[in-house]
């Protein structure tokens, strides 16, 4: 059971981590960019040759300062095999270099008791810094969603405030949408990033998860929404997006079809979006935020 004074105040070190090119384009090549060899767009994710460096998408911010499954141990508390992604909220403070040294500090901001049998919610930000001079380049905020962990504040009445729910986009014909197809091979591929969970790797493992085969990351569906964005909204440049927000509602099967259904909204630079798994018609990815700088 979660103690929530001691999950509050949980403990994590700073995590250097430094990366190249080469993990740039790697990060690119797992979203599926390069499909087209002649788009000279995509090619910019993924050749050093073509500027000398690689473009680094926005969203691997993500998978930088990774604090890897600190939930997993014991004195968290928190029941590992039934967690599920709720929700990332990523800001963009600076462009992302295609290299270099990151610093990540991560802090747990929110501990949410939704009941005895409905869960709780853990959010916890991420701060990566530029080790060389300090430059605070993005903030991320992740929810995780503990289904096993309802009930906590029953002993001494202790739980943050939920808060309020994010609006979902709208349901006329969206002013922008891409279909982009995941590969079978993609979870495989996007494992060798940061997250080794074998439920995104082993069948068996899967099966006993409840699912028919493994599934994709959450992430790397929310990097997929990412590329959509940056080539339907940002002329793929990605200095452009400032942030990226959505909440994960249905898990992507590697090799589905993702539909990303965007809609200008009524904050200046403002698109909100849904991500929907075309073969089966789920929606993935919902309540999908994101501000595009001018």
């Amino acid at each position: 059971m979660i103690d929530y004074h001691k999950l509050k105040a949980w403990h994590f070190p700073v995590i250097e981590h430094t990366y190249t090119a080469d993990d740039s384009m790697r990060y690119a090549l797992a979203l599926g960019l390069g499909e087209d060899p002649m788009d000279l767009r995509q090619l910019q994710y993924v050749n050093d040759t073509i500027a000398g460096t690689p473009l680094a998408l926005p969203s691997m911010a993500v998978v930088l300062g990774f604090p890897g499954s600190w939930m997993q141990d014991p004195a968290s508390g928190i029941d590992f095999t039934r967690i599920v992604h709720g929700e990332e909220d990523l800001v963009l403070h600076q462009p992302l270099p295609a290299a270099g040294t990151v610093l990540a500090t991560h802090r747990i901001v929110s501990i949410v008791d939704k009941g005895e049998g409905r869960g709780a919610t853990i959010t916890y930000d991420k701060e990566l810094h530029d080790k060389a001079d300090g430059t605070l380049l993005a903030t991320v905020r992740h929810t995780t969603f503990a289904r096993g962990n309802g009930g906590f504040s029953a002993r001494d009445g202790v739980t943050d405030a939920s808060p309020p729910a994010p609006p979902k986009p709208p349901t006329g014909t969206p002013d922008q949408v891409l279909e982009i197809r995941t590969s079978p091979q993609m979870a495989l591929l996007y494992r060798l990033l940061a997250d080794r969970n074998p439920l995104h790797s082993e069948p068996a493992v899967a099966q006993a998860a409840g699912f028919e085969r493994p599934i994709l990351h959450g992430l790397g569906t929310y990097g997929i929404a990412c590329r959509a964005l940056l080539s339907a909204w940002c002329g793929d440049r990605p200095e452009r997006l400032q942030r990226l927000f959505a909440r994960f509602s249905a898990p992507v099967f590697p090799g589905e079809t993702i539909r990303m259904e965007m809609y200008a909204g009524a904050g200046l630079g403002d698109i909100a979006f849904r991500a929907i798994a075309v073969e089966r018609g789920v929606t993935v990815l919902d309540a999908g935020r994101a501000r595009i700088a001018a």
